[in-house]
């Protein structure tokens, strides 16, 4: 069975869900339009546009269909014109000793049509080309759809690592207003020298962490321009209400959905297939070939380009051809595609296992993100109570400086884990529906919709 309808019904949604996408449409592949991203459809409108492993599927697809085309225009009718004009004024040859010499001007005009009735290895060659084209169209889309959860996955890195630096920044802040704290009490003699150098060197190492994660930023920008080809401007960020999508169903139903929509698994499919077409086509060499044909043929030239006066000539019939012996080619061309039969088996085999760990892996790693999610924002707020609590007793001379500093360092901490849980958790989502074969534009659009400009 073709994807055609599958392929088109996939691009029809994004072109109407994504105006982005329409106009990607509308002007074709090349570098993308766009100067600076900014929301979640403008990357993947870019990276659909500028990605060269999307064009290489792309254009593999498109020779797939061009052969499958081909292919079938072996079995359809095959017409062919001739025309011969030929000037002989000076045609001189002798008959029985006498010289005879024609001044005339020679002419033949001919028709035929030619119509396969039975030939093996050509109706063989047309469906192994459907497959071939059909395995290039699965491959196609799931380049396509790596594509999309790749984008994904980099813009909410890129959102991370501000979220991060944003944070470290606030703990940079909380750290520096501990230390004067500690510093007024030193000079007045109620600290020791140890708690100023402590807060000291908890805020070197914040600042060193700081100076790490801008590093980490400019990296995740840079991986996100490097798959799209734009820069990357003030983006959309994950609403703090923000209710993350779940997993619906349980691990063996997504296995199932894998093992008939991987689109890996469809490909290596139809590559089995298109092998087993491949045994045929070669075993139709020990088969007849059956054609029909007609001429119709006008001329005034006969053997040798003597005159011959005007003739018409018309006729039809069959041409049979049995083949007899082909010095054992044949038998080598129907071994050899036995081998490549089975080693396409065997790649469907190693496919089926490799979609199956993935998807179960895909599976746990989204039923742990929600589980990570919902213990980090219980974190958190542990973590925020403790930091105030630890503050008062400090005032209070009830715990140390020391109590303090890892307060303050859990809660920042904490934060950033909850903010990479709730990424984590779109990630893997999207990750296993790539991996079942079910990612739509809708799914990548549900992402889009949890964003929100950053000064709404």
């Amino acid at each position: 069975m073709k994807i055609h309808s599958l392929l088109a019904t996939i691009v029809a949604g994004i072109i109407f869900l994504c105006p982005q996408f329409a106009r990607t449409a509308e002007r074709g592949p090349g570098p993308s339009q766009l100067a600076v991203g900014e929301t979640l459809e403008d990357f993947f409108e870019a990276a659909i546009t500028f990605s060269p492993s999307l064009r290489i599927a792309e254009e593999s697809l498109n020779v797939g269909r061009a052969r499958q085309r081909q292919a079938e225009g072996q079995i359809h009718p095959q017409i062919n014109a001739s025309a011969n004009l030929t000037n002989n004024s000076r045609n001189s040859f002798s008959q029985f000793g006498t010289p005879i010499s024609e001044d005339f001007d020679g002419e033949r005009f001919s028709v035929s049509f030619q119509q396969i009735l039975f030939n093996w290895q050509a109706f063989a060659a047309r469906r192994r080309a459907t497959k071939i084209e059909n395995q290039l169209e699965a491959e196609y889309f799931y380049e396509l759809s790596q594509l999309l959860t790749d984008v994904a996955e980099r813009y909410l890195n890129v959102l991370f690592a501000q979220d991060s630096l944003t944070s470290v920044a606030a703990e940079v802040d909380a750290v520096t207003n501990q230390l004067n704290q500690i510093q007024s009490l030193f000079s007045l003699q109620l600290a020791q020298i140890t708690d100023l150098r402590q807060a000291e060197a908890s805020l070197t190492a914040v600042q060193a962490e700081q100076l790490r994660l801008q590093a980490e930023l400019a990296i995740a920008k840079e991986r996100l321009r490097a798959i799209t080809g734009v820069q990357i401007g003030e983006l959309n960020i994950l609403r703090e209400d923000a209710t993350l999508p779940e997993v619906e169903g349980r691990m063996q139903f997504w296995i199932e959905i894998a093992e008939t929509n991987n689109q890996q698994v469809r490909a290596r499919r139809y590559a089995l297939e298109a092998a087993e077409e491949g045994i045929s086509e070669a075993q139709g060499a020990y088969m007849p070939r059956v054609n029909f044909f007609a001429t119709r043929q006008e001329s005034n030239v006969g053997f040798d380009n003597r005159f011959l006066g005007d003739t018409d000539n018309t006729y039809i019939g069959i041409d049979v051809a049995i083949p007899i012996y082909a010095g054992g080619a044949n038998r080598a061309r129907e071994n050899e595609a036995r081998a490549q039969r089975n080693i396409a088996e065997s790649e469907l085999r190693q496919t089926e296992l490799d979609a199956d760990a993935n998807v179960r892996s895909a599976y746990l790693r989204v039923q742990s993100s929600k589980l990570l999610t919902e213990a980090a924002q219980r974190l958190v707020e542990s973590t925020r109570l403790s930091s105030e609590a630890a503050q008062e007793g400090f005032e209070l001379g009830a715990v140390t400086n020391v109590d303090v500093l890892n307060a303050l360092r859990n809660q920042f901490q904490a934060e950033r884990d909850l903010q990479k849980a709730r990424y984590e958790q779109i990630n893997y989502l999207l990750l296993l529906k790539r991996e079942a074969g079910t990612l739509n534009a809708g799914d990548m659009l549900e992402v889009s919709r949890l964003m929100v400009a950053p000064d709404a």
